[in-house]
């Protein structure tokens, strides 16, 4: 054989299935020595449904969109699938689901937290879990459901992206990363928390064996194959199932002196780790240990992200963002900014006139113009970066070189300068599509195709695009901005 045809002979294709938010896609990545290739082989939207019970995903069209794009997607060695954290599908003892899938925007965990503290006290429950306090956490969930006839029946719990791996192949599985946002899994030794389980009345049993990321979660059943085109065995193969764990095993970094922006709907900065940190103080600051690959931890602060662009353009029936960016770049910097953090964002709705009424609550000037809105966004999205980083590296006594900044945010070129404006440290954006990278990655090493995670970075630094952004100064009006939102 010729070296030329030895080396495409060591090239693998795999599929990632990468569910966000307001949209799925099915990527195809080839992969081998020195190649790393994506391409989108089906992009489909995820558009929850409120129903009279609430607010739900469409679980079923979702589902469907996944068949379209391996279809599409063609003959391939293998496939994972990442989605958003927390939410869960419940199926009774003949492995049907009990319906859709309850969104965690849906207000039934409102004021939950309080009895949940009542019986396991949030400074107790940090230590146990490591998570940040977050409303829509599993945890919260599975105690605003206690009294349900849908939890009553059910005999499994899987999470999004276990639920699509079931239905893709008939075995069930918890995968590992996702399973650490449960508020359920104890960081140090990751595994589950059975002192919370218990103290909180949540049967553990309900879930299916934890996976490792790289592990094997079976073949795709007859009739996937049948419905997508693809000649079998096909093997499913667990990956960083959260969507982040996936994005932060795909940051291109060179070293261990980095911080990372995961951005999209949602926004996830901060370390990564090698032990979590459970100090009071790091709750105080409600950062949250995730885990990652390889016996990692994903220390990150959770912030609104670009949900509040997202929903101010929905409100204004979707105008051209590239013309508002334009005219947001123009507006005066810092002339407002709001808690990109607040939970009185997380609900969907009249986004433009809550984010005025935050800024006339706090004395400062109201935005009235698109531009100006836009503008108020991207410096708080900035802001709360800056303040992110900046308390994650001194709380765990990391030096930080470089923020590097992934996932759909990247697009965004005024929020990188404005971010890299904000740390006052370079900016390193890309790849877009990080999870789908990351995915396809743990894939390919489990076949022995890439290595350790520095020659995952490694490939990806030599593949795929990047765009550096360097500080242009103005550090003490960021500071002041920081100041006159704490004073706030």
């Amino acid at each position: 054989m010729k070296p030329s045809a030895r080396a495409h002979a060591r090239v693998k294709s795999y599929a990632a299935v990468d569910l966000g938010a307001s949209s799925g896609r099915v990527m195809t990545g080839r992969v081998g020595p020195g190649t790393l290739e994506l391409a989108e082989a089906h992009r489909f939207p995820n558009r929850p449904v409120r129903v009279p019970e609430g607010l739900r995903w469409d679980i079923l069209a979702l589902y469907t969109g996944v068949l379209d794009g391996l279809r599409a997607a063609g003959q391939v060695d293998s496939v994972g699938v990442d989605s958003w954290a927390v939410d869960y599908g419940l199926l009774d003892a003949d492995g049907a689901l009990l319906g859709n899938p309850v969104h965690y925007r849906d207000p039934r965990t409102e004021g939950v937290a309080e009895k949940v503290w009542a019986n396991v006290p949030a400074a107790e429950l940090y230590a146990a879990t490591g998570l940040q306090y977050a409303p829509f956490n599993t945890l919260y969930q599975l105690t605003a459901a206690r009294s349900s006839q849908q939890l009553h029946y059910a005999k499994r719990l899987l999470l999004i992206p276990d639920l699509l791996s079931y239905w893709l192949t008939g075995e069930q599985g918890t995968e590992l990363t996702n399973a650490s946002t449960t508020q359920l899994i104890d960081p140090r030794t990751r595994g589950w928390s059975h002192d919370v389980a218990a103290r909180l009345g949540i049967d553990l049993e309900l879930f299916a064996p934890l996976r490792q990321p790289g592990g094997p979660a079976g073949l795709l059943r007859a009739e996937v194959l049948e419905r997508t085109g693809l000649t079998g065995p096909v093997p499913v193969t667990a990956v960083g199932s959260h969507d982040t764990a996936s994005a932060v095993a795909a940051v291109p970094a060179v070293g261990e002196r980095f911080a990372y922006i995961s951005t999209g709907t949602w926004s996830l900065a901060g370390l990564e780790l090698d032990a979590p940190l459970l100090t009071e103080e790091s709750r105080a600051a409600n950062f949250t240990n995730e885990l990652g690959l390889d016996g990692t931890v994903r220390y990150l602060r959770n912030i609104m992200g670009l949900w509040l662009l997202q929903e101010c353009l929905r409100a204004w029936e979707n105008p051209d963002l590239s013309v508002l960016l334009r005219e947001a770049s123009a507006v005066v910097a810092l002339r407002s900014v709001v808690d990109a953090g607040d939970a009185a964002f997380l609900a969907p709705g009249r986004m433009p006139e809550r984010i005025a009424e935050a800024c006339r609550a706090t004395g400062q000037p109201v935005p009235e113009t698109r531009a100006e809105v836009t503008r108020c966004v991207l410096d708080s999205l900035a802001l709360a970066h800056r303040r992110a980083i900046q308390e994650a590296r001194r709380l765990a006594d990391h030096p930080v070189d470089v923020v590097h900044l992934v996932g759909g945010g990247t697009r965004n070129t005024l929020l990188c300068q404005l971010t890299a404006d904000a740390c006052g440290l370079p900016v390193v954006a890309g790849p877009a599509e990080a999870a789908a990278l990351g995915n396809i990655l743990v894939q390919a090493r489990a076949h022995g195709l890439v290595g350790d995670r520095a020659s995952m970075r490694q490939l990806l630094a030599l593949t795929q695009p990047l765009e550096r952004y360097v500080p242009r100064g103005g550090a003490a009006l960021w500071r002041a901005a920081e100041e006159r939102l704490a004073l706030a």
